[in-house]
């Protein structure tokens, strides 16, 4: 099973914004809980493209697999504040072909707009579009939850 918690915390440097785990079947993405939206979005854009460029995280599209470098149509993950965002999703998340946008209310918080993603994640992940390659092994959402880490 697939899994991505966000969590605001005071555990992450405030200069940093956001710190992001990886493990099996997992993204842990701490966020600073002082963090504006408008500071959390450009951190977590540049953390998770980093993140993505390892090339363990793939989208199918359609039938086709892609990841950060597949030709013609690489995978990318935008945060974008937004007065827009009704406020009481908090979260939209829109998806094309290489491409995950998330628009988080530019007025939430970062306590309420990190269990506003990571809910909003669940629906998305159970989607089935995504996987994770980890250590040789595929990881989807019908991938046991057993083994995952903790």
């Amino acid at each position: 099973m697939l899994r991505i918690v966000y969590e605001a915390t005071t555990d992450v440097d405030h200069r940093q914004v956001v710190n992001i785990r990886e493990a099996r079947g997992q993204l842990t993405v701490q966020v600073h809980a002082e963090a504006t939206a408008d500071e959390a979005v450009r951190a977590l854009t540049r953390e998770v493209e980093k993140l993505l460029a390892r090339c363990n995280w793939f989208q199918i599209w359609r039938g086709r697999v892609l990841c950060a470098d597949s030709p013609g149509s690489s995978l990318a993950v935008k945060y974008e504040a937004s007065d827009l965002v009704d406020r009481m999703k908090v979260v939209e998340i829109l998806e094309t072909r290489g491409l995950v946008t998330f628009h988080i209310a530019r007025s939430a918080s970062a306590p309420v707009f990190t269990l506003a993603l990571t809910r909003a994640l669940e629906c998305f992940l159970a989607g089935g579009q995504w996987f994770q390659l980890w250590e040789g092994e595929i990881i989807t959402m019908d991938s046991p939850s057993k083994d995952l880490a903790a």
